[in-house]
């Protein structure tokens, strides 16, 4: 079995402007009736700061014949993965090109040369390290910050605000295009995965 989530992830978002971001966005889901107002122990380690799921969720998801679960919102700098796995290649921001992260003859398993740059980088993006977060180009020669990467399948996103839906079926495009302008014209990264 297994606890399933999708997350929207404002990449944007300052560390001091996420708490009040991510209120303005929970005030807008209660009041459409997708979510309740009050906390709740509904999420996988929520520490009973969820949002259950509310009488109209089903117009956020393709398929409302099943809810289990709720909406966690991670306020303060996170890492945002796809749970099980590996992420197969990131893209340079510079000039686009790709390094494969797992081995090509064995594509579950890490390449640990390519990888050992990045995991270096996601701790110092973890710590607050700015100059610890930037990762040279195999290609280019340039280096930059690990959350400007772009991550095959968006395995990771790296920010300070995500909204967490545990254990709904897939959310409508059109919910999810919703949060940018809610978020004030923030980019947004949207994953999902299994615990």
């Amino acid at each position: 079995m297994g606890d399933y989530f999708q997350t929207i992830v404002d990449v944007d978002a300052t560390a001091e402007d996420a708490a009040r971001l991510g209120a303005k966005v929970v005030a807008w889901l209660v009041a459409e009736g997708i979510v309740e107002a009050e906390p709740s122990n509904c999420v996988l380690d929520g520490d009973g700061r969820g949002h259950a799921a509310g009488p109209r969720y089903g117009t956020a998801v393709h398929d409302d014949t099943y809810e289990n679960g709720g909406l966690y919102v991670h306020v303060g700098r996170t890492m945002f993965d796809s749970g099980q796995g590996h992420p197969e290649a990131v893209t340079c921001p510079h000039c686009s090109a790709r390094t494969a992260l797992t081995l090509a003859d064995q594509p579950w398993e890490p390449d640990d040369e390519a990888w050992e740059p990045f995991r270096g980088a996601i701790q110092g993006w973890e710590d607050g390290d700015a100059e610890a977060t930037k990762v040279g180009c195999r290609s280019c020669g340039r280096a930059a910050p690990v959350d400007r990467w772009r991550w095959k399948d968006d395995f990771f996103a790296f920010g300070h605000l995500g909204f967490t839906f545990w254990n709904w079926t897939n959310l409508r495009d059109a919910f999810v295009a919703e949060f940018s302008p809610r978020l004030g014209g923030h980019r947004t990264v949207e994953l999902g995965g299994k615990l």
